[in-house]
C-alpha cells in the first residue's frame, strides 16, 4: 500500500478515535478537535502526493472520498447528538450525498466519469471551516467558548447546507443524461 493510501486508512481509522472523544465529555473536545484537524490535513496530503508521485491508484479514488464523507459525517451526527446542529441539515447532506454516488455509479457503469464541479468544492470546503469552528466552540474556556464564536461557525455551516443543495441540484442538472439514458 503506498503513502497516499495509508493516509487515508489512517483517515478512516481516525473516525472512532475522533467520536470516542468527541462523546467523553467537554474536558476531551480539544482532543477531539485535534484528532479531526489532523484527520482533514491527511486529506490533502494524500492527493497531493498521490498526484505529485503519480501514485493514483484505483483504491485511492474510491477510498478518499469515502473517508472524507465517513470524517465529515461522524463530526455532523457528534455536533447532532450534543444538540449544536440540527438532525434535518444532516438528512440533507446526506440526501445529496447519496443521489450524487448513485449517480456516479451509473454513469460508471456505462463507462463515463462525472467529474466533481466547483460548487461542491465550495460546498466541501464551507463544511470542514464550519465543522472546525463548531468543534472549537465547543472547547470550554476563553474566546473559543463564545456565543459570537458558535455563531460564525453555524452561519457558515447553514452556508454550507445551502451550497449543498444548491451543488447537488446542478449536479443533477448537468448530468441529467445519466437518469435519461436508463429511462428514468
Amino acid at each position: 500500500m503506498n503513502l497516499p493510501n495509508k493516509l487515508t486508512m489512517a483517515r478512516i481509522v481516525a473516525v472512532p478515535v475522533f467520536v470516542i472523544l468527541m462523546m467523553a465529555g467537554p474536558s476531551c473536545r480539544l482532543w477531539a478537535f485535534a484528532v479531526f484537524a489532523l484527520a482533514s490535513l491527511t486529506d490533502m496530503l494524500d492527493g497531493r502526493i498521490a498526484r505529485s508521485r503519480n501514485l493514483v491508484t484505483d483504491f485511492g479514488k474510491i477510498m478518499d472520498p469515502l473517508a472524507d464523507k465517513i470524517l465529515v459525517l461522524a463530526a455532523m451526527v457528534c455536533l447532532c447528538e450534543l444538540g449544536e446542529i440540527p438532525g434535518w441539515t444532516i438528512i440533507v447532506v446526506r440526501f445529496r450525498e447519496f443521489l450524487i454516488s448513485g449517480m456516479r455509479i451509473v454513469a460508471a457503469a456505462d463507462g463515463n466519469v462525472i467529474a466533481a464541479g466547483i460548487s461542491g468544492k465550495i460546498k466541501t470546503t464551507l463544511q470542514m471551516v464550519s465543522l472546525v469552528l463548531l468543534l472549537l466552540a465547543g472547547i470550554p474556556s476563553g474566546f473559543l467558548a463564545s456565543p459570537a464564536f458558535r455563531t460564525v461557525g453555524l452561519v457558515i455551516y447553514y452556508a454550507s447546507v445551502f451550497m449543498t443543495v444548491y451543488s447537488g441540484a446542478e449536479y443533477v442538472i448537468k448530468n441529467k443524461q445519466v437518469f435519461l439514458k436508463n429511462g428514468i
